[in-house]
């Protein structure tokens, strides 16, 4: 006898997929529940964006106070408690935990059942021994750090992006394998808090995914601020020495080694899917885990739905937000909205920030679009002139033939805020022509964007200082 829906909508998980489809389900009137088997609040809040920006805050004004670039200001180091900095970022989680999923919660009144979801053999989730049925079933599980099987890997102790931000100590050596987003971030704000860090990266470049011009400044600022780099490694065995980590690599068909108080391997995440018996309601997971969903982030059974990084899709919080509202709009409104990538951000926060909107180069050439590029370096920049901060570059790729935006790509510091502009620009179709020409508020970041779509017709340096 098969058994009645109690609600219309089930939800496992309660990070930002889940709690954007939940609210935006109550205001729609449907029933909603949401399973939980850990923290509430998913990754971000807990052990994501919030506490390691919070860090990478404190480091960065700890590392400007004796490390100033206008001349005429200096002074000794301030002191640094590691213990205090971990303090505030834990009460800055807890309070957004509590104001933003908890207090959220009773505020929509929707339940939260604490325990382990599976699908049953039926086809309805079980949660320590209790069935839960609904009409529609969200997957919003997120990820976890992923650590390949290195040879010799049970013989180290080594640090997750989780655990790397619970340490109440900067350790004075640190090796980091992995150079994409979150292995550079917390490897500089190790290094401004006084490690002596080694970045290590299987690609021939860190910040592999973004613009080589991007990835060859950062190297080079890095390394100015003390970064040992080592890229197109293989990591052949890990091992321990006394009480140093050690990293045994090749680099172009030689042997090295080295030698870490501290190991942290940061070489992406992968799907919470592993438990869930996906089998039993025929959802499919692609060779890595990753639900396996449609435009509309339904899978196979469609009943079934997943959100966020459960679905290998952006690993961002507001892609998985954006998510959340999508599936209810599909599941419950039956609207068939469809995901649309073309104007995402991405940031990594390092110093300066990456920041990018659209394609790269190398996408464009890929896809077959005839393209053009520009690349303007900062020192055409008076925000960058005044800050002496001229180390960067904002790259804008367009779309030969019909002149658009297909991409804008930035270094520099506060791109992550100026990359917005970016964003609109794209989405609302912009040429360069439209572009070059449009308002920007003199000396700031933003006006970056400006100067590289002048560029294409214009040699920005014989301009006035105001960009006209």
């Amino acid at each position: 006898m098969s058994l009645e829906p109690s609600y219309d909508l089930a939800i496992i998980g309660s990070g930002s997929a889940a709690f954007a489809a939940a609210i935006a389900a109550t205001e729609a009137g449907a029933s909603t529940v949401l399973i939980e088997r850990d923290l509430i609040g998913g990754t971000c809040v807990n052990i994501g964006c919030v506490p390691s920006k919070a860090l990478i805050a404190g480091a960065t004004g700890y590392y400007k106070s004796f490390n100033q670039k206008i001349s005429g200001i200096s002074g000794d180091k301030p002191r640094l408690s590691m213990k205090d900095l971990v303090n505030y970022k834990t009460h800055l989680v807890g309070k957004l935990r509590q104001d933003k999923y908890i207090d959220l919660a009773k505020l929509y009144d929707f339940p939260i059942v604490v325990g382990s979801a599976t699908f049953n053999e039926s086809g309805n989730l079980e949660v320590d021994g209790k069935t839960i049925v609904a009409k529609n079933y969200l997957i919003a599980t997120g990820a976890s750090p992923y650590i390949p099987s290195f040879e010799g890997l049970d013989n180290v102790e080594y640090l997750t992006s989780t655990t790397a931000l619970e340490l109440t100590t900067v350790p004075k050596t640190l090796t980091v394998i992995g150079a994409n987003a979150v292995g550079l971030e917390l490897a500089q704000m190790f290094l401004m808090l006084g490690a002596k860090v080694t970045l290590i990266e299987a690609k021939d470049r860190i910040a592999p995914f973004e613009e080589p011009e991007i990835s060859a400044t950062l190297n080079n600022i890095l390394v100015k601020e003390g970064m040992g780099i080592v890229t197109e490694a293989k990591i052949t065995k890990l091992s321990k020495s006394g009480s140093k980590n050690v990293v045994e690599y090749e680099f172009k068909g030689r042997n090295y080694s080295v030698a870490g108080e501290k190991l942290l391997i940061a070489t992406g995440r992968r799907a919470n899917t592993h438990d869930l018996n996906l089998e039993n309601v025929g959802v499919k997971v692609d060779p890595i885990g990753n639900i396996v969903v449609n435009d509309e982030l339904q899978t196979d059974n469609p009943q079934v739905f997943a959100a966020g990084d459960v679905t290998g899709h952006p690993q961002f919080v507001y892609v998985a937000g954006h998510h959340g509202k999508m599936v209810v709009d599909n599941a419950i409104y039956k609207l068939h909205r469809k995901v649309d990538y073309k104007s995402l951000p991405k940031v990594t926060f390092t110093v300066p920030n990456i920041a990018s909107v659209g394609m790269t180069a190398q996408q464009a050439e890929t896809a077959g679009i005839e393209y053009r590029y520009k690349v303007l370096d900062l020192s055409q920049v008076p925000r960058a002139l005044v800050e002496n901060s001229i180390e960067g570059l904002v790259k804008l790729v367009i779309e030969t033939r019909s002149q658009k935006i297909l991409g804008i790509h930035m270094l520099a510091d506060n791109a992550s805020e100026a990359i917005l502009a970016g964003v609109y620009a794209i989405d609302s179709g912009y040429t360069v022509e439209k572009l070059a020409n449009s308002w920007t508020p003199y000396l700031t970041m933003a006006e970056s964007i400006k100067l590289v779509a002048q560029s294409f017709n214009k040699d920005v340096a014989t301009l006035s200082c105001c960009a006209s």
